[in-house]
């Protein structure tokens, strides 16, 4: 191995550029007062125990408006005792170490880790720049992944409910239920928890407002859909795409997330390989791209979820990899991860991939592939053997 490469798959390196870049980012955003995601997150919980509407607009404090759920008021509330720019750094390394943990969870060696983390360091200041939940959305969906293959269905169902009553993407843990080895202890565990986590902000609010709440965020995010589909920082999608390539606005999302959604279920029928951890590592990876692609909620911070799941997807692939693969990823790299960035020509990230919601294209790509693979991957039976974590 080369120097190089040596140095790219150092812990220490790949740790130092993982927290590195986050910490760079956030900082310099801080510093300028560009914190507008964490003072909405901070009044989440403000307004939760002062009883406030938390989707009312509230330009005085911050721009735009909340969509997080009422429990994502107790996740941020620690943070929000402190200076705003101190909070706000903090929170930013707070999301990348969990996801950190999350990566270094997975039934990789150590240098498929590192490879992983690498991949997507500069997808994470992506998310980092902008003050972003979604390292821990990312992080949640693959320890769900985890603590199921662990069968450690309680604490993988806390994490799905969670999820889901944060920000709903955590919903999507569901996807690996097939692979539960104790399926009676995963639904009740899963009705437990959605019961605690549901009344757990009434401890710091009251039952009515809270209640209340619920019903509020509903109307928030049908709101926030319908507003999406014509802004050019939001619906980053595959059906984004269509809209603004072929110029049709008034394009169903459900003309296209139908038949997302079919191809994405067109992997249980392969019911054999379920005990796989090299099938299991495709849904992972499915999953994780699928809940940003369909989705027009997406953003290009939000794209750190789906990226994560690139990266484990190239990881997952049989060696050697072939050329079309690796140029898969190129094309991810470049389109998915540095146009927004300034190592990317400004006017073409500009004049194309922003109009076009072009960063979707590379991940769609993929995932087709990934569909591909799940239906006709001829796998490993000794991978079977590796599904219990230790």
């Amino acid at each position: 191995m080369s120097k190089l490469g040596k140095l790219l798959l150092n812990k220490y390196f790949v740790t130092v550029i993982w927290f590195g870049l986050s910490l760079a980012a956030v900082i310099k955003q801080a510093a300028h007062h560009h914190i507008n995601n964490y003072l909405i997150y901070k009044y989440t919980f403000i307004n939760l125990i002062g009883q406030h509407n938390l989707y009312n607009l509230q330009p005085e404090f911050y721009m735009d408006s909340n969509h997080y759920g009422p429990l994502f008021g107790l996740i941020i509330a620690p943070f929000t005792y402190l200076p705003d720019g101190a909070g706000a750094v903090l929170w930013v390394m707070f999301n990348a170490l969990v996801l950190y943990i999350a990566i270094r969870q997975l039934p990789f060696t150590l240098n498929q880790q590192l490879a992983v983390l690498l991949i997507c360091a500069h997808e994470l200041m992506t998310a980092s720049f902008n003050v972003q939940f979604n390292p821990c959305m990312a992080a949640i969906i693959i320890l769900s992944f985890v603590f199921i293959n662990r069968k450690q269905d309680f604490w993988a169902t806390l994490l799905i409910v969670a999820g889901t009553l944060i920000k709903l993407y955590g919903i999507v843990g569901l996807a690996f239920f097939f692979f539960s080895k104790d399926k009676v202890k995963f639904i009740w565990s899963f009705v437990l928890w959605s019961a605690v986590l549901y009344v757990l902000p009434m401890l710091v609010s009251s039952s009515h407002f809270v209640n209340q709440s619920y019903l509020d965020w509903y109307n928030s995010l049908s709101h926030k859909n319908a507003e999406n589909t014509i802004s050019t920082m939001q619906d980053i999608s595959v059906m984004g795409m269509i809209r603004r390539v072929f110029s049709y606005p008034n394009l169903s999302n459900t003309l296209v997330i139908l038949p997302g959604l079919l191809l994405f279920a067109t992997a249980y029928i392969r019911i054999k390989w379920f005990n796989n951890l090299q099938f299991r590592y495709l849904l992972l990876s499915s999953t994780l791209i699928f809940t940003v692609i369909f989705s027009t909620g997406s953003e290009s911070p939000t794209y750190i979820i789906a990226f994560t799941g690139v990266a484990i997807w190239f990881m997952n692939l049989d060696r050697p990899v072939t050329g079309f693969e690796i140029l898969l990823l190129v094309f991810a790299l470049l389109i998915t991860s540095l146009s927004p960035s300034d190592l990317f020509p400004k006017y073409i990230n500009k004049h194309y991939i922003k109009p076009y919601a072009f960063k979707a294209l590379p991940c769609f790509v993929i995932w087709l592939k990934i569909s591909y693979e799940i239906l006709t991957r001829s796998f490993s039976h000794k991978s079977a053997e590796k599904v219990v974590l230790t």
